[in-house]
């Protein structure tokens, strides 16, 4: 469909910290840490949580309670008079939401819309499930997280053996990612210069513990220091592979969340009137089977096509990377400069929280674009079985 009324008020997204796999946020409940941090953004930006009427909640994840979803975190973060459905296609779910926050503008039937997207990888469900037919009754189980990770029930493989088969198909060499993943690493770099001037746009400082053991997690945690000579010096995950632990994301925990709404709105809301923040376009594609990395090139061509742009009018790319192996098979597909894709960081380096991962990317790409002034920017992702999504915005002013 064609975006012609969606806004994102400039200033009007956030994201926690991420934290890495059993980390600072590893036992608290998903659903709870993102209501506290959307209302101190809230307040720090004098938002009245009122304001909205319509909420998109994106999880992956089961978390304690979650069954009440959005209602629960709506009233948590101060509106106990809306609604709004929960939304899950794996790491694709954050700007899922805000597609649908936007035609439900486009569609008048909302003004205001927010999304949050929230997941924590760490001491994820494990889950039974009863089963009569069973050996006497025995069930199934299922570890969320890594037997998810660990096989597609469709396609009968990992994710990692994913990327082997698009590095394999395509003569993606060893070489070619290790460069990807240290260059991923120095752009990150620059997010934190001045002080992390970059990342405070739209980071919100985590307060965890309490008494003696409080403190604030105010920056990501868990960050690997990457060098060329290290990523080197790393085996191969799969035996004959290419992808090392190196050229590869990580799981993570943490929230991010944005506000959709009218022009009008927008212009209210904005921390900066002058820039103008527009959702033009969208796409969603699914690869051949255990192809997943090659999915984001179709899914981020129907995005251009419904925005009605050329990759030519695209000042800035971000990708959910899980691999260095995505970038770089996007790169030759798109006719898009590998290392200058994904400035000031990606998922490969700050982690996989899955829910709020593309989200992040959206904000990380929405202030992109207002440095240089703005123009196109547009978002892609490849999501569990075989999937991906694309997404164009608009910066302007």
């Amino acid at each position: 469909m064609a975006f012609t009324k969606a806004y994102i008020p400039y200033g009007g997204y956030w994201t926690s910290p991420y934290s890495k796999w059993q980390g600072s946020f590893a036992n608290l409940n998903a659903i709870e840490l993102a209501a506290g941090t959307a209302r101190k953004f809230f307040e720090l930006r004098n938002i009245n949580p009122d304001k909205f009427d319509n909420l998109y909640l994106g999880q992956t994840i089961p978390q304690l309670h979650c069954f009440y979803g959005g209602p629960w975190i709506a009233g948590l973060l101060g509106n106990g008079n809306i609604t709004g459905p929960v939304i899950n296609q794996a790491c694709i779910t954050g700007v899922v939401c805000v597609k649908y926050a936007s035609q439900d503008i486009e569609g008048n039937i909302a003004k205001t819309s927010l999304v949050v997207a929230a997941d924590r990888c760490s001491n994820g469900p494990h889950l039974y499930y009863p089963s009569q037919t069973g050996p006497g009754g025995l069930g199934q189980t299922e570890d969320w997280v890594w037997d998810n990770f660990g096989s597609d029930p469709w396609a009968k493989n990992s994710m990692i053996q994913t990327a082997e088969n698009v590095a394999k198909a395509n003569n993606i060499g060893r070489d070619e990612q290790d460069e990807v993943a240290q260059r991923r690493y120095d752009q990150y770099k620059t997010a934190l210069a001045d002080d992390r001037a970059f990342q405070k746009r739209y980071m919100m400082p985590v307060e965890v513990g309490r008494g003696k053991r409080a403190k604030v997690i105010d920056a990501d945690e868990g960050i690997f220091p990457t060098t060329l000579d290290g990523l080197k010096s790393l085996k191969p995950v799969l035996p004959d592979g290419s992808v090392t632990f190196g050229s590869q994301t990580h799981p993570a925990d943490g929230n991010s969340g944005m506000i959709v709404t009218t022009k009008e709105n927008a212009a209210e809301i904005s921390s900066d009137s002058k820039i103008q923040i527009q959702f033009v376009g969208f796409g969603t594609a699914r690869a051949k089977k255990s192809f997943m990395a090659e999915a984001i090139v179709p899914a981020s061509k129907a995005a251009l096509k419904d925005a009605g742009i050329e990759m030519s009018d695209i000042a800035a790319v971000k990708t959910h990377n899980p691999f260095a192996v995505n970038d770089i098979y996007f790169s030759r597909e798109m006719g898009f400069d590998v290392n200058n894709m994904n400035n000031y960081g990606s998922s490969i380096i700050w982690g996989h929280p899955q829910g709020p991962t593309a989200l992040r990317a959206l904000i990380e790409l929405i202030e992109e674009l207002a440095a240089k002034g703005g123009g196109y920017g547009l978002f892609g992702g490849c999501a569990a079985g075989d999937t991906a999504a694309g997404c164009v915005v608009k910066v302007s002013g």
